[in-house]
């Protein structure tokens, strides 16, 4: 084997591995385990603004995240997003395949340049049953996100605009590990407003009111830097 041959298997291992190794549904197995799901996955790239899948297409294999940012969303009659959710590093979707033969109902897009791992439904189910406390983990998983819909919803429904995105960036600032108070902003102002139900317009009003407010500071398109987390929770 040449030494660039050899060079890009390293770098398919390394990414296979990447794929398995911080996925919760896989990272409580061993090492020699690990390796055996590495066998079966197959890496994709996706540039900015790339469909993944679209709704209709068949579903047939899990999509993991390695590397980059997917935002899950539906179409109204009328054209209009609804973001479901955005899946970031470690992320996963598609697992309904596993239990029935479907179609997608929702969109997939990259973000940004991104690198997505598939495990086919066959490969998948034939893992689940050598190792059961990947279905466990799948299961638990399901739990999760019925529970962040069901948050989701209830909020669209219940709660004013300014409260919706007071709370979203109380959670960006709990998830942040660096302890400072600057936050990222995990996908566009325009996908922001459409993950919370609202347009672009009330957001922006709502964040320059936070502003004046002098609850945040922005900085850049996604820099944000909270000022008073209390007077925040409080909106």
């Amino acid at each position: 084997m040449s030494q660039a041959n050899f060079c890009q298997l390293s770098d398919n291992n390394q990414s296979h591995l990447g794929c398995v190794s911080r996925v919760p549904i896989f990272n409580h197995l061993t090492p020699e385990q690990m390796q055996e799901i590495m066998q079966v996955v197959q890496s994709v790239s996706f540039k900015k603004g790339e469909m993944i899948y679209y709704a209709g297409d068949t579903s047939n294999s899990l999509y993991i995240v390695n590397r980059g940012q997917v935002k899950i969303y539906l179409l109204s009659e009328d054209g209009k997003e609804q973001i479901v959710r955005v899946l970031k590093h470690g992320d996963f979707i598609g697992e309904l395949a596993l239990f029935q033969q479907s179609v997608h109902e929702s969109y997939a897009e990259a973000l940004v340049n991104t690198q997505i791992c598939l495990i086919t439904s066959a490969d998948l189910e034939k893992l689940l049953l050598k190792y059961p406390t990947i279905a466990m983990e799948i299961l638990h998983e399901f739990s999760n996100r019925l529970a962040d819909s069901e948050k989701q919803t209830m909020s669209v429904a219940t709660e004013r605009v300014e409260t919706r995105l007071a709370l979203y960036l109380a959670d960006l600032y709990d998830q942040d590990i660096s302890n400072s108070n600057m936050i990222t902003l995990p996908m566009s102002k325009k996908d922001l407003a459409a993950y919370l139900g609202t347009t672009p317009e009330t957001l922006s009003r709502r964040l320059t009111d936070f502003e004046a407010a002098q609850y945040i500071r922005q900085k850049g398109q996604r820099k944000i830097e909270i000022l008073n987390l209390d007077a925040l929770l409080l909106v």
